[in-house]
């Protein structure tokens, strides 16, 4: 057996699966989304094994897109956590046959209760299929593996159908960035999303300022006592009229000979960038790489120094 070959086969029959849900999007779809879009309570997802795994990973992918959702074990439900679900919910229930004892047996009290049930089969005439209000169609023409028994294919066509259920209702609900970082406060996505440049940077004290007079001399003191490898230069009430840094120090170096009386004004980085405090640190990041600095004067109103970001900061952030 060839290990690619056979893995450019399994492929192929996913990549198939796929081709044939998307010729097979009905109206139930539509409805479905319609439930699930107007569902005053929470979306339950219930299944077993796989189907079951799939339906935990849907659950996460609806909560964090917008639509609260819990998965709930079939077998557990049937031995009292059914008690999670009120009249105000919708249920998804996973199940490629559509007959799995754990799932049918939760079926009559969800009737009782008179929620609607949103079947995900590969079988719309079969028990599960018959109780729900639609029938979100899973059905593979073969499973990808070679015995016919692992879900493969079945359960890549059940991935499918959550995650375009739930991107419908992300564009239906009108779902932002913002939304998406309320809901994403950790790790590296959600400081991308939420960390401002005011959350890093140094300010006050910390901030390395002189003015257009001060001399080299007097500029490295500042410098090093600060420690972010430059100076603002600033004028009157704090305006930034340029920027000093270990760069231009090793340039001056090469060229003058005599550079620690020469004064700020006649060798700073005149109009240097800056950005805001409330602009995202993100931002700030990509400004820096496209301008290959490492630091960065923040200004506030009438371009007055408001503080310094460094590459560090934004590094030690997580965000990058």
């Amino acid at each position: 057996m060839s290990v690619r070959s056979e893995i450019k086969r399994v492929i192929g029959v996913e990549a198939a699966a796929l081709n044939r849900l998307k010729a097979g999007i009905n109206a139930d779809f539509e409805k479905a989304v319609k439930l699930l879009y107007g569902v005053k309570g929470k979306v339950v997802i219930s299944g077993i094994g796989k189907s079951g795994l799939i339906g935990q990973k849907i659950s996460a992918t609806l909560s964090s897109t917008g639509t609260p959702s819990i998965y709930l074990h079939s077998t557990e439900a049937a031995h009292g956590d059914l008690g999670i679900i009120n009249k105000k919910d919708v249920v998804i229930i996973i199940s490629q046959s559509g007959e799995t004892e754990e799932v049918i047996d939760i079926i009559p009290t969800l009737n009782r209760l008179k929620v609607p049930i949103i079947a995900v089969t590969g079988r719309k005439g079969s028990t599960l299929g018959k109780a729900a209000s639609c029938v979100l169609d899973s059905s593979v023409s073969e499973e990808a593996c070679p015995m016919g028994l692992a879900p493969t294919a079945s359960t890549t066509v059940q991935l499918a159908i959550g995650d375009a259920v739930a991107v419908a209702l992300l564009k239906k609900r009108g779902f932002k960035k913002a939304d998406f970082a309320m809901i994403h406060p950790g790790g590296a996505l959600g400081k991308r999303l939420l960390l401002r440049v005011k959350d890093i940077m140094h300010t006050g004290k910390d901030v390395p300022v002189v003015s257009v007079k001060t001399t080299v001399k007097s500029a490295l003191v500042e410098m090093t006592r600060k420690r972010l490898g430059c100076t603002a230069v600033t004028g009157k009430a704090g305006r930034i009229l340029g920027i000093f840094t270990d760069g231009d120090l090793r340039r001056l170096i090469e060229k003058n000979p005599e550079p620690f009386s020469v004064e700020m004004g006649a060798i700073m980085t005149k109009n240097p960038g800056t950005i805001g405090c409330g602009a995202l640190a993100a931002q700030a990041l990509k400004f820096m790489e496209k301008k290959k600095i490492t630091v960065l004067l923040v200004a506030g109103k009438k371009n007055r120094l408001d503080g310094i970001i460094h590459l560090h900061d934004i590094l030690k952030s997580g965000i990058a």
